[in-house]
């Protein structure tokens, strides 16, 4: 199992990892749930750009929430541009590494390639298309519907997240958190659930995750926390 990119080719490392991209190879929408550097995004995007460099699809588009750790779009800096690209900072590094640079710059000229924040995603149908929504995990449950049904015709989503760096208000329901148990049951929506054993990050990140998970699972009845038991029992 092999992504082939104009610049790269990736190989998928753990058995989740092969799970996710055969996921993504036979269903028309798939979940990459789980912690940092697992490589949810980044194999995503390999696929998306296999998928355009095979004229499978006509484009790609890469999706984030545009308002994460606390902060917002209005309070910060700059024009839109100069607003949303800090957030979308790894998506673009994945394409300059599988495309290089200037290759990049041109599909986004010429919009092959869009970059946006989820909130533009509304009233639009995306056909043909390669859709990646990244850390959706900070979408509403409501956003999260938004998103999906944008999907039109011959198109593919690929939804990564992780559960564990939820960064919305205080009592507002993770749209990640809500789709991974209302999706459950539908066949052509493919799951996969990362643990800290496909992480492909310094050895060291590893084994922070798994403190983390083990903390987590310990401090459960503390947090009161149902959602955080079922994906962590998923995990496992």
């Amino acid at each position: 199992l092999l992504i082939k990119t104009p610049k790269t080719s990736i190989k998928p490392r753990s058995n989740h990892q092969r799970q996710y991209v055969q996921g993504i190879n036979h269903h028309d929408i798939n979940f990459g749930i789980g912690p940092a550097g697992t490589g949810k995004t980044y194999l995503a995007v390999a696929c998306a750009v296999e998928a355009l460099v095979r004229e499978q699809v006509n484009r790609v588009l890469l999706v984030r929430p545009a308002v994460e750790a606390g902060e917002k779009l209005g309070f910060l800096p700059g024009d839109l541009t100069q607003k949303i690209d800090p957030y979308l900072r790894p998506l673009y590094d994945a394409l300059y590494e599988m495309l290089g640079f200037e290759k990049v710059e041109k599909l986004i000229e010429k919009n092959v390639i869009e970059v946006a924040p989820l909130a533009y995603m509304r009233g639009r149908t995306l056909n043909h298309s390669f859709i990646i929504l990244d850390e959706s995990q900070n979408t509403t449950s409501a956003q999260m519907k938004m998103f999906l049904t944008r999907i039109g015709f011959g198109s593919t989503a690929v939804i990564t997240g992780d559960v564990t760096q939820i960064d919305l208000p205080k009592g507002t329901r993770s749209g990640l958190v809500h789709v991974s148990k209302v999706l459950l049951n539908i066949e052509e929506i493919g799951f996969t659930y990362f643990n800290a054993r496909d992480v492909v990050r310094h050895r060291l990140v590893q084994k922070i995750v798994e403190a983390y998970d083990e903390y987590d699972l310990q401090s459960v009845p503390k947090l009161g926390t149902q959602e955080s038991a079922h994906l962590n029992e998923r995990d496992n």
